[in-house]
């Protein structure tokens, strides 16, 4: 079943946006995010944070990174001070008394359909090559109908998706577009491009 998302809307630091949310992020992060930002675009992605401090908090910390480490963020940062999106997407943490967001990222597909989620502890920062990976392993599975294995990057070979039929098993065994290790386990290269965009918001506290 499709998770699609609530339709939300709150500040940002660059005015109004509509959609979903975000809190606080550790200023590597946001530094290491800036600093592959054009990775993200050349995939189509909005890259889109939200956080429960508030607007003016957010100016002041984007002003601080800027002036520390020479970095002018570009996207924006929502502020959403009264919790009901980090309530909404579960990012609350159980005995923080709802003052706590736990660190998520969603990746969040054009027809605004959740396609993953990806938590992490308070105390860990999030893996930006990680995201860009994923988002690239999704997409080239949305337009080969193939799936990605493990550690699988840009140029790896893709896994066939599985047989249907034991005619379609026999028939990939023996044809010559697959690379077959049995029935079931067949490789085959990655030779298509993705058509599809998401967009990662990225949930932070």
């Amino acid at each position: 079943m499709e998770n699609k998302i609530p339709f939300l809307k709150g500040q940002s630091t660059q005015g109004e946006i509509t959609l979903d949310d975000f809190t606080p992020v550790c200023t590597s992060e946001f530094v290491t995010l800036q600093n592959q930002y054009s990775e993200f675009q050349d995939l189509g992605v909005k890259l889109v944070g939200l956080s429960v401090d508030s607007l003016a908090s957010h100016v002041a910390w984007l002003n601080s990174i800027e002036e520390s480490f020479d970095v002018q963020i570009e996207f924006p940062l929502i502020s959403y001070s009264n919790k009901v999106i980090s309530e909404t997407y579960g990012m609350l943490e159980p005995e923080s008394n709802n003052t706590e967001s736990s660190r998520a990222v969603f990746i969040i597909d054009d027809d605004a359909v959740v396609r993953a989620m990806i938590y992490y502890p308070m105390t860990t920062g999030r893996n930006i090559d990680e995201l860009l990976r994923v988002t690239r392993a999704m997409k080239t599975s949305d337009e080969t109908g193939d799936n990605t294995p493990a550690n699988w990057k840009k140029g790896d070979n893709l896994l066939a998706a599985p047989p249907e039929t034991l005619e379609d098993a026999k028939k990939r065994m023996k044809g010559s577009n697959y690379d077959c290790k049995n029935w079931y386990y067949c490789e085959k290269d990655d030779e298509q491009s993705s058509k599809k965009f998401y967009n990662p918001f990225l949930y932070n506290n």
